[in-house]
C-alpha cells in the first residue's frame, strides 16, 4: 500500500511486563521533509493501555505548526482507536463515566490525547489498525523499542534521514477492520498473509540474503548505510524486487 509522500506517517506501540508492571512506549514519526524520529520511554509501574496512549500522545506532541495534511497513525491497540474515535464522546457526555457509571480509566491520558488531536489541526488524523507481530517493520520496530524500555534496556533511538533508516517504512498494511480483541502474535517463524508466506530479502556489501522474520533481517541491515531490504510475499515478487536492485535472483544466501 502506497502512502502519500505529503502525509505524516506514525507507528506507535506500548508494552508492559506484568500489566500492571514496568512498561514502555515507542513511536516512529516520519515527516514529509524526509526525516525520521524514533521516540521511546517507560514507567516503573503502569499498564499496557497506558503505554499505548502515551505512545500516541508523544508522537503527536512532536508535531507543530502543521499545514492542512494527513497524519496516518498505525497502532495495534483497538483500545486506543476505539477510545479516541468512538467511546470518548459518550465518556464526555456522561461526565467521564463509562456505560456502567464507573470512572473512565486513564482519564488524564485520554484528555491529553484529545488536546493533542485538537492541537495538530488543521491536520487530520487517520487512526489505522495494524495487527501486532504481523511482520510490518514499523510496528515490529516500535515493539522492540517499547519492550526495551519496559525491561530497562533503553534501546538507542534513531533521528535522521529516512534514506538512512534501517526500517522499511514503505511496507505498511492495507486498511483492515478492527478485531474484537487484540490478537496474540507469534514471536518466531514467518507470518502468514493472504497470498503466501512473508519473507524478507536484504542486500548489503555485495551479499544478498533471505530472512524468515523481520528480526533476522533487521540484524543484518540495522546501522548499515546503503543497505537494501524488502518484505516479499511470493517468489515472483522477490524476483521483481531483486531485479529492481540490479541483483541476480539466483544469488540469494539463505
Amino acid at each position: 500500500m502506497k502512502i502519500d509522500p505529503s502525509s505524516i506517517l506514525i507507528f506507535t506501540d506500548g508494552a508492559c511486563t506484568g500489566n500492571p508492571g514496568p512498561g514502555g512506549w515507542a513511536s516512529i514519526v516520519a515527516l514529509p521533509d524526509g526525516t525520521v524520529h524514533e521516540l521511546g520511554g517507560g514507567a516503573p509501574q503502569t499498564t499496557n493501555n497506558r503505554m499505548e496512549l502515551a505512545a500516541a500522545i508523544h508522537a503527536l506532541g512532536v508535531l507543530d505548526n502543521l499545514p492542512p495534511c494527513t497524519i496516518i497513525l498505525y497502532t495495534d491497540s483497538t483500545y486506543l482507536i476505539r477510545g479516541i474515535t468512538q467511546w470518548i464522546w459518550g465518556w464526555r457526555s456522561r461526565g467521564w463515566k463509562n456505560a456502567e457509571g464507573k470512572d473512565v480509566a486513564n482519564r488524564e491520558l485520554w484528555e491529553e490525547l484529545s488536546r493533542q488531536v485538537l492541537r495538530v489541526k488543521p491536520a487530520t488524523i487517520e487512526w489505522r489498525y495494524v495487527r501486532g507481530h504481523s511482520g510490518f517493520p514499523g510496528n515490529e520496530r516500535c515493539d522492540e523499542i517499547a519492550v526495551s524500555f519496559a525491561t530497562g534496556k533503553s534501546e538507542p533511538l534513531y533521528i535522521g534521514p529516512r534514506d538512512g533508516y534501517f526500517v522499511d517504512l514503505e511496507d505498511v498494511p492495507e486498511n483492515e477492520p478492527l478485531s474484537e480483541k487484540k490478537p496474540s502474535g507469534s514471536t518466531g517463524g514467518s507470518s502468514r498473509v493472504a497470498g503466501g508466506t512473508v519473507s524478507y530479502v536484504s542486500y548489503h556489501g555485495g551479499v544478498l540474503r533471505r530472512h524468515a522474520t523481520w528480526t533476522e533481517c533487521e540484524r543484518c541491515v540495522k546501522g548499515q548505510s546503503n543497505a537494501k531490504f524488502k518484505k516479499v510475499r511470493s517468489a515472483q515478487e522477490e524476483a521483481e524486487v531483486l531485479r529492481s536492485w540490479g541483483v541476480d535472483p539466483g544469488a540469494v544466501e539463505h
